[in-house]
């Protein structure tokens, strides 16, 4: 139907004149049945877990004002509200890419063989707390820390055996760093040209976004000046010499988990990836188009089934206009917005641990019906440890069963049209732009940081979740809702303190072993052309096949460009 200005409304006039008198008649039935029975609570507040309200009935009327082919589309079009690809999950399953990392590289390459065999199809790693921080394992800073919360990495032979068997140019794999992702992404190149692979065929992700550690993780480094050039050295390094590799993750996962509104974590992320999109046409003179293809997302899964659903649905809209409206991308594929999921890893609980399957499974549904196009599916006992192999089993089988068994991709965004779904799709979307607006009055997003705004606004968000829950407002099963005394046993995965000795043992030998004025050079090219501004990214890959180490680089760059402190707002 075309409306008076010409434009394909959803709704003709007739409709929703006819369901505004169905709805009054509803409405009298409903103040009627309240008049008898008095516990009924029509009026009270209902909200989702992050606090926007939920009417109890959704109407032709709540999206009257929706253009179908502006709005909704179809899958493969812009907006891409329906998803990127023409024919969603039909084509290809999403890829299942199960997080991983522990202990030593063997013990790691151990579980991506066993994950491999039992049916992933992407590789993903998390690095322990020093690595993650640009440190060696025999850093006085690092003690305590070696493989406990993902694998040690300090220099190329430990990334030789963690990607040992890998065929590195068939299968793609994620790496979660952020301040040394220079450095480990160098390891990676170094693995794949060892392995007689060209780099125009090696494909993965780093996920190298340095905003969002400000904002929300705090596995800091150096500033964020410095910290958003790194970034754009590896998107233009990328662009130009490894085209398959997506050299930045930006990543809203951890920005929820730190307490964020599924808005906050919406509008956040998006603002950040504007910051690097403008960032690298200011700095390097890429064309957008030369580069936004290959940019990706991270989002997390919350519990709150339709909440997440639209967030990412909202996702894919705000960036597709972002970037044609904001940036004039002229090639499709800038607009899309790809992006990788994970189960929300804050909703898990210590209490009656087998209540995270049914958590996990949920948000993993909600991810599919969002239309991601990678998925990780948390384990039981990631709250209590990393995942066992019994834990892990169950996570993978949790995305297979989804898929292969529930029906849930045999249609394209089966839930388009749906009242309810377009119109919170419609309100997350215009809280978020009005976040992004306010970011933009500010200066840009690394402008916002520096002033505290994002870690202000999720620290009240996190602080009033909290309150909801001590409160009894917002329930966790198990926590403040049917809670039991009885404590349940469930397999434990304990990384043995040996692994910190005999990771230092080979550091040690490696250091006895390689060529200490190559080592000596490599350090002073890479430092010389950061002073210059030059892209650090070949000096990298130089410094890695010289065994320079992880912290030897990421000194350099603490050299160089001076060290981060978190301010600590309150």
């Amino acid at each position: 139907f075309t409306d008076k200005e010409g434009g394909n409304v959803y709704f003709a006039k007739e409709v929703l004149e006819s369901s505004s008198r169905m709805r009054q008649r509803w409405e009298d039935e409903v103040r009627k049945l309240v008049s008898k029975w008095p516990d009924q609570k029509p009026e009270a507040q209902w909200s989702t877990v992050s606090d926007l309200p939920i009417k109890r009935l959704y109407t032709p009327e709540d999206i009257k004002d929706m253009d179908f082919e502006r709005d909704i589309g179809y899958p493969g079009q812009y907006p891409y509200l329906r998803g990127n690809q023409v024919t969603g999950y039909r084509g290809k399953y999403w890829t299942f890419r199960m997080f991983s990392g522990m202990g030593d590289a063997a013990t790691t390459n151990a579980r991506w063989h066993l994950l491999l065999k039992e049916g992933q199809t992407g590789l993903s790693t998390a690095f322990d707390f020093p690595t993650l921080m640009g440190y060696d394992t025999d850093s006085p800073k690092a003690r305590g820390e070696c493989g406990k919360c993902g694998v040690a990495i300090d220099t190329l032979e430990d990334f030789l055996v963690l990607t040992k068997g890998i065929p590195l140019d068939k299968i793609t794999t994620s790496m979660t760093i952020n301040p040394p992702a220079t450095a480990l992404w160098a390891m990676y190149c170094a693995a794949a040209e060892l392995q007689g692979i060209p780099l125009t065929k090696i494909g993965g992700t780093i996920q190298n976004d340095m905003l969002k550690e400000f904002i929300a993780q705090k596995t800091l480094m150096c500033p964020p000046e410095p910290s958003v050039k790194l970034i754009s050295d590896t998107v233009e390094f990328g662009t130009l010499k490894v085209p398959k590799w997506n050299t930045i993750s930006i990543s809203g996962y951890h920005i929820r988990e730190a307490g964020s509104t599924a808005v906050q974590e919406l509008a956040f992320t998006l603002r950040d990836g504007m910051e690097y999109v403008e960032d690298v046409i200011r700095r390097k003179k890429l064309d957008v188009d030369a580069f936004a293809p290959r940019l990706s997302f991270f989002f997390n899964s919350h519990i709150d089934f339709f909440e997440e659903i639209c967030k990412m649905r909202a996702a894919r809209r705000i960036w597709a206009k972002a970037m044609k409206e904001r940036y004039k991308a002229k090639d499709e594929r800038s607009w899309w917005m790809r992006f990788h999921t994970q189960t929300a890893g804050c909703s898990l609980t210590a209490q009656q641990p087998y209540n995270n399957v049914v958590r996990t499974a949920t948000e993993a549904l909600a991810a599919v019906l969002g239309g991601t196009q990678s998925l990780h599916t948390n384990s039981l006992d990631e709250v209590w440890c990393l995942p066992s192999d019994f834990a892990v089993q169950i996570a993978l089988r949790t995305q297979q069963l989804i898929a292969e068994e529930t029906g849930a991709a045999n249609t394209i965004d089966p839930l388009a049209g749906s009242y309810f779904v377009e119109a919170l799709t419609n309100e997350m979307e215009k809280q978020a732009w009005e976040y992004i607006h306010k970011i933009d009055d500010m200066g840009g997003m690394v402008a916002a940081i520096e002033k505290g705004f994002p870690q202000l606004e999720i620290s009240d968000a996190a602080y009033k979740f909290q309150r909801q829950i001590d409160a009894g407002e917002k329930i966790m099963v198990g926590v403040n809702k049917y809670v039991s005394q009885e404590k349940e046993s469930i397999p434990f995965l304990e990384i043995d303190d040996r692994i910190e000795t005999e990771q230092i043992e080979r550091l040690n030998a490696v250091r006895r072993k390689r060529d200490s004025k190559a080592v000596k050079k490599c350090l002073d090219d890479l430092k010389q052309a950061c002073k210059k501004g030059e892209n650090v990214m070949p000096y990298c890959i130089e410094a890695v096949k010289a065994l320079c180490s992880v912290q030897e680089i990421c000194d350099v760059y603490r050299e160089v460009y001076g060290e981060y402190r978190d301010p600590g707002l309150y």
